[in-house]
């Protein structure tokens, strides 16, 4: 029998799965150094690590994420954490980097859950409590992104990186038996084949220009966070600081701030104007490159920058979300499927930025890359915003 009910317990339940799955991308982000050193190759080349984690993140996201409109959900959801639980464990085993890109590739593609929950909020939640509850879930995803770096660097620098697979591996059996036990079952709208569904995605993009701009908006911030998160422990681990892994993590106690407050921009955005919090965000993420940039020498305006980073990157992903998601529209899962693709897409393209920019041009590099995605989301948010 399904229930269709969005109880206290169950967003609870969404939020909480929500942030260990997706916590699956972000582990590696503070172990880099330590996985460098260990196969001996340059910090550039570990840089692939989270790329491709990020690029079969997006992959998933095109190829699975739309199946919630096809599928049932909670089946296809259980079978899913079956192979997230293999990919984790062949990461941990790498005998070499080759292996751990290609594990850390299917660790990206398969954690992509937090997508199928993100709608399954919006669908279930009452209409004036939509914002709310997508807030909810949304928070339990910057945590699990933002604490993941925290528990990693402190198991990476205790039990080594390898040890944090297999300890994710072993949390994400466990939230399957509990999703097996409380998830309910919610039966697909979309009667058509697969071939047809992919095929409709491309169609949501082509015909919606709301989710075209959130989705570009999207991708811009995002890029500008992962240029920092990237190259944060690098810049930790020179001279000027001598630091490592478990103080990289703890950054990430800094973003648990930023996602708490950010939880209120989901309750803003069912009464507020959404471009003025928009706009707002994105100046407060661009202050954020500017402190960042001055604080190469300093800890505690690494540490300032980083809330002000986290906080508006957030704010905008939500307000986004709340965006695409207004009226409950019955194809959500393939309107989810465009922006988060653009919006990984994104983020794997400062990854990448980030690593060449910190191999060539230090922190002032990373920093005016950073500032300048920031730029162009203002730029974007200016020109097409209606």
């Amino acid at each position: 029998m399904e229930k269709k009910e969005l109880t206290p317990g169950l967003l609870l339940l969404m939020a909480i799965t929500t942030g260990m799955v997706v916590a699956n991308n972000y582990y590696n982000q503070p172990l880099l150094a330590d996985m460098a050193g260990e196969f001996e190759i340059s910090e550039a080349a570990i840089s692939d690590v989270p790329m491709l984690t990020q690029i079969g993140y997006a992959m998933g996201l095109f190829l699975i994420v739309p199946l919630g409109d096809m599928l049932k959900r909670k089946k296809m959801i259980l079978i899913d954490f079956a192979f997230i639980i293999a990919a984790l464990i062949s990461a941990g085993m790498a005998p070499g980097p080759a292996t751990l890109k290609v594990s850390s590739l299917f660790i990206g593609l398969t954690s992509v859950i937090p997508q199928l929950m993100i709608p399954m909020a919006a669908q279930l939640a009452e209409d004036r409590n939509r914002g709310k509850a997508i807030g909810t879930v949304m928070t339990g995803m910057f945590i699990g992104i933002l604490g993941s770096r925290t528990l990693s660097g402190f198991i990476g620098s205790y039990l080594g990186w390898r040890s944090m697979f297999f300890i994710a591996a072993g949390i994400i059996a466990v939230l399957w038996f509990f999703l097996k036990w409380k998830l309910p079952e919610i039966r697909p709208d979309f009667k058509g084949t697969y071939k047809q569904l992919l095929i409709s995605i491309v169609e949501q993009f082509k015909t919606k220009p709301k989710l075209r701009l959130a989705a570009l908006r999207g991708s811009l911030v995002f890029a500008s966070f992962s240029v920092f998160w990237t190259t944060l422990i690098f810049l930790l681990e020179t001279p000027v600081f001598n630091m490592g892994s478990r103080e990289a993590g703890a950054f990430g106690f800094v973003g648990i701030a930023g996602a708490v407050i950010a939880t209120v921009v989901g309750k803003l955005s069912d009464t507020m104007n959404k471009n003025t919090i928009i706009m707002v965000s994105v100046f407060i993420a661009m202050l954020s490159w500017v402190l960042l940039g001055l604080g190469a020498g300093s800890i505690v305006v690494l540490i300032i920058g980083a809330l002000f980073l986290d906080l508006g990157i957030q704010a905008v992903h939500i307000t986004n979300q709340t965006i695409i998601f207004e009226d409950n529209p019955p194809e959500r899962n393939r309107i989810n499927t465009v922006y988060m693709v653009l919006y990984f897409t994104g983020g794997a393209t400062g990854t990448f930025i980030g690593g060449i920019v910190w191999q060539y041009f230090g922190w002032t590099g990373v920093s005016a890359a950073g500032f300048g995605f920031g730029v162009l989301t203002l730029l974007v948010h200016l020109a097409w915003k209606k």
